[in-house]
């Protein structure tokens, strides 16, 4: 390997904006995130559904009836 061209690897610590902090290491010395394993919907179970601008509704008016036809499809291609 070449000398003097890798980055410097410190010990740092991760900062979460749930204030949860482990240590890891990294080429950067601080690191500072907004959300992470601890208060991450994925992983906690509590789903968050955030409608903005009524934006879940739109969508199922707007696929209210894709379901329905499914079957009626299914039947005419196996007669």
């Amino acid at each position: 390997m070449k000398k003097d061209i890798h980055p410097k690897y410190h010990q740092t610590t991760v900062r979460c904006a749930c204030d949860f902090e482990f240590p890891t290491g990294s080429t950067q010395e601080n690191i500072r995130v907004e959300i992470c394993s601890k208060c991450h919907p994925f992983f906690t179970g509590k789903q968050k559904l955030i409608d903005t601008a009524g934006q879940v509704e739109r969508f199922n008016k707007r696929y209210a009836g894709f379901n329905k036809n499914a079957p009626e499809a299914e039947k005419t291609t196996e007669q």
